[in-house]
């Protein structure tokens, strides 16, 4: 499983859904499926937006979890 830690960067930085969208030019949807990990795929150019504006790297956004059951 890959879990997105969009919501958990936002609240660091007190930014809303909206603010990430105006700040990346991403659709909001795009955010919002990020923030609730609803997302089944991303654009890289999303990711290289977000990095840039958080100021992080891939790693810091996505993590792998391998499932329980493997």
């Amino acid at each position: 499983m890959v879990r997105c830690h969009l919501a958990r960067m936002m609240g660091e930085h007190k930014m809303n859904i909206a603010d990430v969208a105006r700040e990346t030019g991403l659709n909001r949807n795009t955010v919002t499926l990020l923030y609730k990990e609803t997302a089944q795929r991303i654009e890289l150019d999303a990711l290289d937006k977000l990095c840039k504006l958080f100021q992080c790297e891939v790693s810091d956004l996505l993590e792998y979890l391998p499932d329980s059951t493997e």
